[in-house]
């Protein structure tokens, strides 16, 4: 696979990931992007979803809320997922 690909900016600013580096870096629709100046060049990463960003997306199926057992599942969620990424 190529490490360099070239897309068009638009007159909103906008540009499109091409399809190959959103399937080899698993990025979705919807999903963040964050941009970083290093070296002088303009680097593009995903950036991993918290339990911040999912706040208030759903109703708790019950009251009181449970936090530190939520806490401990998205940590143990997270740890999960970069463990399987090695």
């Amino acid at each position: 696979m190529m490490d360099e690909m070239t897309t068009t900016i638009t007159t909103k600013g906008q540009v499109t990931i091409p399809a190959p580096l959103r399937r080899r870096f698993g990025i979705k629709p919807k999903d963040r992007v964050a941009f970083r100046v290093k070296n002088g060049e303009i680097v593009v990463s995903r950036v991993e979803a918290t339990v911040e960003d999912a706040y208030g997306a759903v109703r708790p199926l019950r009251r009181p809320e449970d936090f530190e057992r939520i806490i401990r599942e998205a940590k143990e969620d997270r740890a999960e997922k970069r463990w399987r990424r090695r």
